[in-house]
């Protein structure tokens, strides 16, 4: 059944508008299509191993099996250990090309969200163009897209007039502590990069890119109040206790806040009565109280979604500023925690989005929108934003219920994505720099 898959998706892969493309650019397209039956070996197999995010020793499996992929097309690689934040580490390869041409981090992350445990751990076809597996879209169907791309690339003769650094997160689906630590290595590729384009998988729609993330930030309130028999409720010694206080907040964020465009400020997890336990990491806690006292503690996290990084501090000073007004009696304290940064919308990533556009219309593919940024979660290359000239993500592996189960890709994709990502890459290695 699998070899008749692989098969079909030679047979049906899209036809090419050459008269669109250079000579080149023809031979890119062609090395794809011959390249689609030994790519699908390769997430096959990335797929069948197990690499959750706390399975430190499969992530490094992928991670090795990912290197001798890269060194194979002339890169470097490097393992970098991440004790120091408490995973498994990141992989990362380099190819300086001729040393002159335009430098382009490319991202790529090697976990999964489906740990050792999970009943969910093989590839298996599903009929049709389709297979399903842990992970096959998130990401380790990007990974692929990208070495099927750059084996192109390099075919055509055209991967040295490129420099280029891809960097695999070993934590993306839960990063590690401090952060700082854990996307260090990334930041300093952004630093040293002019574009980055990430492949991510997206959202199922198979033909849109992503110019435009949210960030991810946590935030944990804490109300108190004087705990006394529920007869002297608001009586001025008592007054009005820590849950209407947490009440009062929550409703003041939601008043104040909700018609913001593009932001959400979600409360995940509440407790509150007399005594309270409550763990943040695991964001689950206990509470006891009675009827007929009042509530000495609440507590409740959240997260924040913003698309710009002014947007994230307006909506933190309206929050503290909200916190600020307690009712009698009371008191509260709100602490954020920031995660992934926001991914701004820019020029340069509009540019690039115009010439993945123009690319694909090129090829006789379909054209590329943008995706609604309430439609794409926080990714690795929010940690590039303003880093570079232009970035661009959503180019991996389309499909759809990630993080689920029922985790399936659209095979069909996987050629059309790579000679996507491969013209774009190609055509910012030939178009003179502004």
């Amino acid at each position: 059944m699998y070899r008749s898959l692989l098969l079909a998706l030679f047979l049906v892969s899209v036809p090419v508008a050459a008269q669109q493309l250079s000579a080149t650019e023809r031979r890119i397209v062609g090395t794809i299509d011959v390249g689609v039956p030994p790519a699908l070996e390769l997430l096959k197999r990335t797929v069948n191993t197990n690499s959750g995010t706390h399975n430190f020793a499969g992530v490094r499996r992928v991670a090795d099996t990912l290197s001798r992929e890269f060194e194979k097309l002339g890169f470097a690689t490097r393992w970098i250990d991440g004790a120091p934040w408490k995973r498994a580490g990141h992989l990362v390869a380099e190819r300086t090309g001729n040393g002159r041409g335009r430098k382009v981090l490319l991202i790529g992350h090697l976990d999964t969200v489906f740990e050792e445990d999970s009943p969910f751990q093989e590839f298996v076809p599903t009929g049709g163009d389709s297979a399903r597996g842990p992970g096959i879209t998130d990401m380790k169907g990007g990974n692929v897209v990208m070495l099927l791309a750059l084996r192109a690339l390099l075919e055509a003769g055209a991967l040295d007039r490129l420099q280029i650094r891809a960097v695999f997160t070993g934590d993306e689906e839960d990063s590690g502590n401090p952060v700082e630590l854990a996307r260090r290595d990334l930041i300093e590729a952004a630093d040293w990069a002019d574009i980055a384009i990430g492949f991510e998988n997206g959202p199922p729609d198979p033909h849109v890119a992503v110019v435009a993330r949210r960030g991810a930030t946590s935030w944990l309130l804490r109300t108190s109040g004087v705990p006394s028999h529920s007869s002297q409720l608001f009586q001025p010694g008592v007054g009005s206790g820590a849950i209407y206080e947490m009440a009062r907040i929550l409703s003041a964020f939601h008043d104040s806040l909700s018609s913001e465009p593009k932001l959400t400020f979600n409360p995940g997890a509440i407790v509150g009565g007399t005594t309270v336990t409550f763990d943040s990491v695991q964001n689950r806690g206990t509470a006891f109280g009675k009827t007929n006292v009042v509530a000495e503690s609440a507590t409740v996290a959240g997260d924040l979604r913003a698309l710009s990084p002014e947007q994230l501090e307006r909506a933190k000073a309206t929050m503290h500023r909200l916190v600020s007004r307690h009712y009698p009696r009371t008191d509260a304290r709100l602490t954020f925690d920031d995660g992934y940064p926001p991914f701004a919308q820019t020029e340069g990533n509009n540019r690039l989005l115009a010439m993945l556009d123009q690319a694909s219309r090129d090829a006789g593919l379909p054209p590329v929108g943008a995706v609604d940024p309430l439609r794409a979660g926080a990714a690795d290359i929010s940690f590039v934003a303003g880093r570079v000239e232009g970035a661009l993500d959503g180019l991996g592996l389309k499909g759809r219920s990630d993080h689920t189960v029922e985790e399936t890709a659209d095979l069909k994709m996987l050629p059309v994505q790579a000679k996507r990502a491969a013209l774009l890459l190609y055509r910012l290695a030939v178009t003179p720099t502004s």
